[in-house]
């Protein structure tokens, strides 16, 4: 199987050549993609700009906007499970996070924006002149160059082209080069859903495809999701027309369980929480500060339902844990947790490569951990859990420090019963998205993003009809 670009409203070959995708599972070549060069991005980027221009997208009715997001978000449907078997195979979810997450996401996030569109107001403002009407108006920005990482290929991508197409604007998508199959066929199912010719198009190939993109002066925003080094790359290239730029990077994510809590409950939503598509995922729980009371019990129940996980391919319906994304990143996450016993963490289950052929890891659980262990400090995105400890005589104060005392800041859980000092904790963790008693679920409805390293500005909900308009001021006098 070999792919195009989709520029202008057709499917194109590149000029760069292709590079492959493989299954994780297997290694096996899935098909090779095309590789946008620099002449091909320039074609996307003049392709899109047109479009914005044109009156056949640039005046269609709010109405007529929305039902063009509606059908796509219909054919999602109507495509599900082929989509789902794509995910799967290119990016390695087990089939039950590809159809309830990825793709039955992807639809909700059409379907929410589709809403949206009808809803995108200005306001009257009470200046201090006489006979003078000041009113505001929400208008999109642009070009908008949508980036999207390995992890979600196909809902990642729903969750910023859904609300960059409510608000009017056009885009070029440039998904991750080891999982685009889901990112082109939705392109497809775009173009039959009757969007006009041009508004979406689509640039595959590695970073330095996503680098022509970001610096292309055409370009007016980026939004990016992904490694928090690329997006301080991203920050540095963008000023030279001063793009505006949606980050979401990051994190090492903290769950903190009191003496009080449901430990059951406490295991199953952090090991939920934490090995959801085998740990890759920016909000995973990484980190766990237990109650030295039920410290133990934690870990030997944590280990015990860790070591339990089934891996094994994704389109096994029994599969609870598939491989990771490439042999490049199984090899990070081996190089961090080769660094844990020898800084003193004692390793109760996992910590090797699984499996003869894929990119498997075994769930590993860490206990003994502190705060300064690089398994504790970096990102691992892997099915890796790392239990740390603290007292009863800690000040909640202290153990605010404690989680925060990491240049990220995207989510974090507190497990207890005790509402006061939940709230509390709430309250001082520096981060974007606090989980009371519940794995870190997103919802299109809901704001998401991080503090610090983890990223700039917010995706979902009202936020992302903020992050693709800009705010323009009419005056109008009427008379003396």
């Amino acid at each position: 199987m070999a792919t195009k670009l989709f520029i202008d409203g057709e499917w194109v070959e590149a000029t760069g050549g292709s590079i492959a995708t493989l299954n994780p599972a297997t290694e096996e070549v899935l098909a090779e993609v095309a590789f946008a060069g620099k002449s091909d991005v320039d074609d996307a980027v003049n392709s899109a700009r047109a479009a914005f221009n044109n009156p056949a997208w640039r005046d269609l009715l709010p109405v007529q906007r929305a039902a063009l997001l509606f059908r796509l978000a219909d054919l999602i449907g109507a495509h599900a499970e082929e989509l789902a078997e794509l995910e799967t195979r290119d990016q390695g979810q087990p089939i039950g996070v590809s159809r309830a997450v990825s793709v039955q996401g992807a639809a909700e996030h059409f379907r929410y924006y589709a809403g949206w569109v009808t809803k995108i107001e200005g306001t009257t403002s009470p200046i201090s002149f006489p006979n003078t009407l000041q009113y505001t108006r929400r208008e999109p920005i642009g070009v908008c160059a949508l980036i999207t990482p390995w992890n979600f290929p196909l809902m990642i991508l729903a969750w910023k082209l859904a609300p960059a197409l409510a608000t009017g604007n056009t885009v070029v998508i440039k998904p991750a080069e080891q999982t685009p199959l889901t990112a082109i066929r939705l392109v497809e199912l775009a173009a039959e859903a009757g969007f006009p010719r041009g508004v979406i198009n689509l640039a595959t190939g590695d970073g330095s495809t996503g680098a022509a993109l970001v610096e292309h002066p055409g370009v007016d925003k980026v939004s990016f999701t992904g490694s928090t080094a690329v997006g301080k790359s991203i920050v540095r290239a963008s000023a030279g027309n001063l793009k505006r730029v949606t980050l979401e990077l990051g994190g090492k994510n903290p769950s903190i369980i009191a003496a009080d809590a449901d430990i059951n409950a406490a295991v199953g939503g952090n090991i939920a929480g934490g090995t959801l598509n085998s740990g890759q995922v920016c909000a995973a729980y990484s980190r766990f500060y237990v109650n030295k009371k039920r410290e133990d019990e934690f870990v030997e129940k944590m280990a015990a339902g860790m070591a339990g996980l089934t891996l094994g391919s994704g389109l096994d319906a029994t599969t609870q844990l598939g491989p990771l994304v490439s042999a490049e990143h199984l090899a990070h996450v081996e190089r961090l947790v080769a660094t844990g016993v020898p800084q003193g963490a004692e390793l109760i289950t996992g910590g090797a490569r699984a499996m003869d052929k894929g990119y498997f890891f075994e769930p590993t659980v860490f206990a003994g951990v502190k705060d300064t262990m690089t398994i504790a400090t970096d990102e691992i995105f892997g099915p890796v859990l790392s239990v740390l400890s603290y007292d009863d005589d800690d000040e909640l104060q202290e153990l605010i420090n404690r989680a925060n005392a990491t240049d990220y800041g995207l989510a974090a859980t507190i497990w207890t019963k005790d509402l006061t000092a939940a709230n509390r904790l709430a309250n001082g963790i520096r981060a974007g998205a606090i989980f009371i008693n519940m794995p870190p679920i997103p919802d299109m409805a809901a704001p998401w993003g991080g503090f610090k390293s983890s990223g700039w500005g917010r995706e979902m909900g009202p936020y992302s009809i903020d992050a693709y308009t800009e705010v323009k001021g009419v005056w109008m006098h009427y008379g003396e």
